[in-house]
């Protein structure tokens, strides 16, 4: 007796598996065993759908689309959608923030299945057009089986994935009976997987790539210090307190992240990183090549001139509520990473002499009227001839700094 979709769905697993031929059992474990041991520690999760896919089909699961929505902990994207079809592979789409996502996603059979918490079956030929959206989309490119499944991680995060096919028969009693047994390992290696990623992304965001390395390698004890031989660019608007007086919270945010966005991406593109971003000043590095000590500042101070003439341009286009002056300080030293704190909370911040004159030089770009001040021992490393300003008292240090400009 054929028995019908639900009935496989509330069947333990132990009943279904026995329903089956041990040899394809055997085959099925295997894809399981796959997932476990080999899929979890796959570093591309287009790879992990289009294996899992494939060996669905070796089962003789009739799957000619999959489509899978995983929630992200991202501050550029929502979530992360992938999509197979045999003759493209695994291919990757950004959900975005907004509101606009979360209507589409609401009116979708992803947001249905992780409401009611149950498998959707749809046979197509029989399905209204506007039940969901994408109902046409299938039905157009000749699909006629539908599936969506979903699952929810621990933290709550909602997810799910869809199968369609173009048999006539669809699935059949047997391919749902092979989803059944394998969908718990393929949801466990996912969310494994989306755990690691999430935690990688968040600490990449706030701590910057270098120290989130570092802390995910077990670098975590209060008073460990490491050293990177780098240039260093430090950053600070002029009188934001006072600019900053007169606007709301939200405004005062929008202006900083117009702000770092003029910033930020000349330094990214020269190869550079955020360590720390301080209020409405930010620390950033490129490191050495090597034994190429010029590289590093000659891409500085070209990351350092390219944000300027951005700042410039977006007074110019009016993007800020005022006109904004900033200073860049440019040196050349070491920037130490080190764990300080307390108990159990401590901060992974960047520390020592050069990060103290960096931010020391930027406080004479004010009184010097200058935009872009460099220390002797950063253009000791550059190819021109920039212009010496003389011998200056900087607070914290005994001995004058000399600094140039380009």
């Amino acid at each position: 007796m054929t028995s019908s979709p639900a009935s496989i769905l509330h069947e333990d697993l132990l009943t279904v598996a026995r329903s089956l031929e041990p040899a394809l059992l055997s085959r099925i474990m295997a894809l399981r065993d796959w997932l476990v041991t080999v899929a979890a520690r796959i570093e591309d999760t287009n790879e992990v759908l289009t294996g899992f896919v494939e060996g669905l089909r070796d089962l003789g699961v009739p799957v000619e689309r999959a489509a899978m929505a995983i929630e992200a902990l991202h501050s550029e994207y929502a979530g992360i959608g992938r999509f197979w079809t045999p003759e493209e592979g695994t291919v990757v789409r950004y959900l975005p923030h907004g509101a606009r996502r979360d209507v589409v996603y609401q009116s979708s059979p992803f947001a249905h299945v992780n409401r009611t918490g149950e498998w959707l079956f749809l046979d197509l030929t029989e399905t209204p057009d506007d039940l969901f959206p994408i109902v046409p989309e299938l039905k157009e490119a000749g699909f006629r089986h539908y599936i969506v499944i979903p699952f929810r991680f621990m933290n709550g995060a909602e997810n799910g994935i869809s199968f369609a096919t173009r048999a006539s028969e669809g699935f059949g009693e047997q391919g749902l009976k092979i989803l059944r047994l394998v969908m718990p390992s393929f949801a466990l290696v996912t969310e494994l997987r989306a755990t690691s990623n999430r935690l990688d992304e968040v600490l990449r965001i706030y701590v910057g790539d270098e120290p989130h390395r570092a802390i995910l390698s077990g670098a975590i004890l209060r008073g460990q210090v490491t050293r990177i031989r780098s240039a260093i660019l430090f950053a600070d608007m002029r009188d934001y307190t006072r600019i900053s007086s007169t606007l709301s919270p939200e405004d005062a945010v929008d202006l900083l992240n117009n702000y770092f966005d003029c910033l930020v991406p000349p330094i990214e593109e020269e190869g550079g990183e955020v360590l720390k971003y301080l209020g409405d000043g930010l620390l950033a590095i490129i490191r050495d090549r090597g034994d190429d000590t010029g590289g590093a500042p000659q891409s500085a101070l070209s990351a350092a001139t390219r944000a300027l003439r951005r700042i410039e341009a977006a007074n110019n286009e009016g993007r800020f509520p005022v006109s904004i002056n900033v200073g860049i300080a440019l040196h050349h030293g070491d920037a130490a990473y080190g764990n300080v704190g307390s108990g159990r909370r401590l901060d992974f911040t960047v520390i020592g002499r050069d990060v103290n004159l960096a931010s020391r030089i930027a406080d004479l770009n004010k009184r010097l009227g200058e935009p872009l001040l460099m220390s002797k021992s950063f253009v000791n490393h550059l190819w021109g001839n920039p212009t010496c300003l003389g011998s200056h008292r900087v607070e914290g240090f005994e001995e004058q700094i000399e600094v140039f400009k380009p």
